[in-house]
Order: structure tokens, then C-alpha cells, then sequence
């Protein structure tokens, strides 16, 4: 499994975490889109804005691996913001490779893009 140096681990202050330490040894958790609805908290929808913002700070709009991202918090995002960028996409794989759509991503975060979130992917650290 990749472990994506520098990625950050968590949502600062919270329990909400964007990697793992290890390979599961009971297999891999799949990847499985789930549904946003307008009524989630606003600690997961922080969490999922911080996520992306990393997502972006880190990969760009270049192809990634899965690797140690955290399946939980990549499945919120899964198949609008992060879409599979090989095919046949394996969703119980670590080394599955992702993308993000940009498109996508500033019409659902455009607070990233215009500079008025704080997770804005140009103020993530290296």
C-alpha cells in the first residue's frame, strides 16, 4: 500500500481522518459511492471540503493512487468530485487510481477556488 507522504492525516482539532496507518488485514475496504444529502452535519461537510482541498493541494488534477486514503472519507466523494481515472476500475484495491474533476469539484467547493474557505488547496502546507 502507498503511503502518501506529506497528505495530511486528519481534519486538524477533529476525529475525522483522511488516511490510514495500515493495510487492512481483513482485505480492503471498497470504495462505494454514497449520497450527499443537504441535511449532513456541518462537521462532515467541513471534513469532505478539507478533503478535497488536500486532494487538490496535493494531486492536482493529475491521476493518483488510492493507496493509504481513507476509503470512508474518499466514498463521500466518489463518482462527482474523485472519479476513477483507469479502466477496469478495481474499488477493493489499494493501488486503484483516481482523479479528481475539476469541473466538478469548483461547481461543488467553489469556496476552494475562489479563496473564501480555509481549506483552499493553495493554503495546505507541503
Amino acid at each position: 500500500m502507498l503511503k502518501h507522504r506529506g497528505f495530511p492525516g486528519r481534519l486538524p482539532s477533529t476525529d475525522f481522518q483522511f488516511t490510514i496507518r495500515r493495510a487492512n488485514p481483513k482485505g480492503v475496504t471498497p470504495l462505494v459511492p454514497r449520497k450527499r444529502f443537504a441535511d449532513r452535519r456541518a462537521g462532515d461537510r467541513r471534513a469532505d471540503e478539507a478533503f478535497l482541498g488536500a486532494l487538490i493541494a496535493h494531486f492536482g488534477d493529475e491521476p493518483f493512487e488510492r493507496g493509504n486514503l481513507d476509503a470512508g472519507r474518499l466514498s463521500w466523494l466518489l463518482g462527482r468530485e474523485v472519479v476513477p481515472a483507469s479502466d477496469p476500475f478495481d474499488p477493493a484495491s489499494y493501488e486503484a487510481v483516481l482523479r479528481v474533476d475539476m469541473r466538478v469539484a469548483q461547481a461543488s467547493f467553489p469556496q476552494l477556488f475562489d479563496g473564501s474557505s480555509e481549506f483552499a488547496f493553495d493554503t495546505w502546507e507541503e
